[in-house]
């Protein structure tokens, strides 16, 4: 059986798995979804969101793309923003990096990568904002690792600069935004504990786009 194959006996296995817990188990997960999380996170095959979280079908919304990006002009990641906190009415949204990124080590190269160069050039702005502090810091993993720290907590302000962010929470109070690392070395999510609050009203000058909502 080639690996391929293996994937389709996996899932009578699945199946098989989550009936004997709920005979209903498909029925109930086919009527609708309302999960509290939004989590976006990087497409590296080693970080899993519902294995990492503990969590199962139906409790967290995902997207994930290269290096854990919220960029304004992707549309995907807009989408799906939008979609989790306008129509999902997600109570938390997560960005989690993980150490060890490939994305975070390409765009710290100096080297022409093609078609990656306009993605990671969002990295190389993260490294721009905090170069003096990489730069002094002389182990190279280390500094990979506080790239992949800094990078999500820029991630984390780009959807707090978001309409669909700031005009839920004034009005509802939710979701709010949390940064996380996960350490592939250990297993462990590391909170970033980013003050969501703070940058939310530190922002207000520029990106405010709630009107009058919530003054």
């Amino acid at each position: 059986m080639t690996s391929y194959e293996q994937i389709f006996e996996n899932n009578k296995k699945w199946i098989e798995q989550k009936k004997s817990s709920s005979e209903d188990f498909f029925t109930q997960l086919a009527k609708t979804q309302t999960p509290e999380y939004l989590y976006i996170g990087c497409s590296d095959s080693r970080v899993t969101a519902e294995d990492l979280m503990g969590l199962g079908p139906g409790e967290v919304f995902v997207h994930r793309n290269v290096a854990n990006l919220v960029n304004n002009v992707d549309l995907n990641v807009m989408s799906v923003l939008n979609y989790a906190i306008r129509h999902l009415k997600v109570k938390h949204i997560i960005v989690c990096g993980h150490y060890n990124c490939g994305g975070v080590k390409a765009a710290m190269t100096p080297q022409d990568l093609g078609i990656l160069n306009p993605w990671l050039r969002n990295i190389r702005d993260v490294y721009r904002l905090h170069k003096a502090e990489l730069d002094a810091i002389t182990d190279l993993d280390k500094r990979y690792d506080r790239l992949v720290e800094l990078n999500v907590k820029e991630q984390c302000v780009n959807i707090i600069k978001t309409a669909a962010l700031q005009v839920t929470y004034a009005t509802e109070g939710y979701p709010e935004v949390h940064g996380w690392v996960f350490d592939l070395r250990t297993g462990r999510i590391i909170d970033l504990n980013i003050d969501f609050k703070s940058i939310l009203e530190e922002i207000k000058a520029i990106y405010n786009l709630t009107g009058d909502l919530g003054q």
